[in-house]
């Protein structure tokens, strides 16, 4: 019996030691490495998604986003390099090794965990609703049956909108063709993430419009690393910026800087991840 034992712990730790040898020779940490070895991360960020990134009057990307990627980057010790994405592109610029990271306003999807290293927890969340002018006094998603509805290339809600209500997509590449074609009167509406079409509506600018429904498939976001790196050092790191973030309340000071309507996600995560023993 002792033998028997004996063969069996001893069997164990082999199989242990095994598993941390392959795991570690899975890791080759070459975006880490890279990043340390030149001193600058490649971010990639939106350009046209006012207020988490968006161009400044001098041409510069600024917003929540960005200030996020800046962390990253402070975090680490390197200077901060960014690049513009789209929808349509972010995932293939990771994937080309264009840029190190995106944090770009993307939704924590099944089929995109498929293709990039979408790292827990998730940062922010939003729900999917439409602009539409007041003129129209929307009150059901089933109005838009029939109705040509403008979109954003790349953005899962469309396909959503147009198989669940019947409406018919007329897709952009970016953001202010699609804004600019509502206001036009191409489309009847503009669907998109309710986060950003409270921060157009709050903006001034568009006070004949409104957002009249009730928002659906709330959609945790999600940043991403390279996929093979999800569970190496940089997807490790990233991890912990996020939980970091949430327990800070750093999020929470972002949303105020940036004019964003407090969400109660954030505060459920702040909430949660917060040291119990804080306050005594």
């Amino acid at each position: 019996m002792k033998k028997l034992l004996k063969t069996g712990v001893a069997s164990v730790a082999l199989l242990a030691a095994t598993s941390v040898v392959a795991y570690a020779a899975q890791c080759t940490n070459d975006t880490w490495n890279k990043v340390m070895e030149r001193g600058k991360i490649v971010v990639g960020v939106k350009a046209d998604y006012k207020p988490w990134g968006f161009r400044s009057e001098n041409g510069d990307i600024v917003g929540m986003e960005v200030d996020m990627a800046q962390d990253v980057a402070d975090a680490m010790g390197v200077d901060l390099d960014l690049v513009a994405v789209q929808s349509s592109n972010r995932m293939q610029f990771l994937e080309q090794g264009k840029i190190d990271l995106m944090i770009a306003t993307m939704s924590d999807r099944e089929d995109r965990r498929e293709i990039v290293g979408i790292v827990q927890p998730n940062y922010y969340t939003s729900g999917t609703n439409i602009m539409s002018p007041k003129a129209l006094s929307l009150t059901s998603w089933e109005q838009l049956e029939g109705k040509p509805v403008c979109g954003k290339q790349g953005a899962f809600y469309n396909q959503i909108v147009e198989e669940r209500y019947g409406a018919e997509i007329v897709a952009f590449v970016g953001n202010a063709e699609a804004k600019q074609a509502l206001r036009d009167k191409k489309c009847i509406a503009w669907v998109y993430d309710d986060s950003s079409i409270m921060s157009d509506l709050s903006s001034g600018n568009w006070d004949d419009f409104e957002m009249p429904l009730a928002s659906e498939d709330d959609n945790p976001w999600g940043l991403a690393v390279v996929r093979d790196e999800q569970d190496c050092v940089f997807g490790r790191f990233m991890s912990g910026m996020q939980y970091n973030w949430h327990q800070s309340g750093r999020l929470m000071e972002l949303e105020e800087k940036w004019g964003i309507q407090p969400t109660a996600y954030l505060k459920e995560r702040h909430d949660h991840y917060s040291d119990w023993m804080a306050d005594k």
